[in-house]
């Protein structure tokens, strides 16, 4: 087998295993993302809240 009949079969066996995938619906989708959005920027107010206490706590203990 030469190498552009090997690539051809690679193609076509990508495209056969691509069909056999089960892709979750569009609702699922929309409401996981929204979820992902939501924790993401409820970790990073958390990190700004730290990070501005330990701010805090060094400029008092450093006395800037």
């Amino acid at each position: 087998m030469n190498k552009i009949s090997q690539l051809f079969r690679f193609g076509h066996e990508v495209k056969t295993e691509a069909g056999r995938i089960t892709w979750p619906a569009w609702k699922d989708t929309r409401t996981m993302t929204i979820m992902v959005f939501i924790l993401a920027s409820l970790i990073a107010l958390f990190l700004v809240g730290v990070d501005l206490l330990i701010g805090s706590g060094l400029k008092a203990l450093l006395g800037f």
